[in-house]
């Protein structure tokens, strides 16, 4: 398995590959199959006296679906710790997950003979929330954008290509990306939808159904 280290505002010295080095071994016995771990050490200075951090972001690819981790902390080493800590947890719950359905199927199947998906909740989103999202009603601080107002909500935006699959397999790419929750498109619907996670082993989907857009009164009104 190949490493790359990038290191944005920071400097990657001999120590920091080394470390970087061993780690990778404990990722590519946990992923056999991966071809390039990628890591990006990126350092912020932040004003209103806080104290400046470091991010180290992870990316595994090889064949199969992209593993990402990430981890902030003063010092580059205890946050590659993290983040290297994070991977593994992940790799580690994604190679349980597989067996568990192959020894025990559970959780979302399709019926062939109904059509119908089961062993999964669906639940549409709050009026409350769409219309949040639809008004922009929160505040979204983008880089280089001046703070009038100190806030200490910041979200952060991020645009990716649109993916179509099963539920199933929205499922899987959640749980290797680390992430509560993970958009698609599904396959079987073409709808919008979003996957995230519950207790244990369930998981819930909520699926947009696509409208017509209101009319000119309506918005008028």
């Amino acid at each position: 398995m190949e490493t790359s280290i990038v290191g944005v505002g920071v400097g990657i010295t001999d120590r920091f590959r080394t470390v970087v080095e061993e780690k990778a071994v404990r990722i590519e016995h946990l992923a056999p199959r991966a071809q390039t771990l990628e890591i990006k050490v990126t350092h912020r200075s932040y004003r209103n006296n806080r104290i400046d951090d470091e991010t180290v972001e992870l990316t595994l690819t090889g064949k199969g679906p992209i593993v990402r981790a990430e981890a902030v902390d003063g010092d580059k080493f205890c946050a590659l710790d993290l983040a290297v800590d994070k991977m593994a947890e992940q790799l580690r719950r994604a190679k349980d997950k597989r067996v568990d359905a192959r020894n025990h199927p559970r959780g979302a199947h399709f019926e062939k003979g109904t059509g119908q998906l089961e062993g999964i909740d669906v639940e549409p989103a709050s009026v409350e929330v769409l219309r949040a999202v639809a008004t922009g009603s929160v505040p979204v601080v983008t880089a280089g954008e001046e703070e009038a107002d100190y806030t200490p909500v910041v979200i952060r935006t991020k645009n990716f290509d649109a993916e179509w699959m099963t539920v199933e397999e929205a499922v899987d790419r959640m749980e290797l990306v680390g992430h509560d929750f993970f958009l698609f498109i599904d396959a079987r619907s073409d709808h919008p939808s979003v996957v995230y996670r519950r207790k244990g082993w369930d998981y819930g989907v909520i699926s947009l159904t696509a409208q017509a857009p209101p009319v000119e009164e309506q918005l008028a009104s």
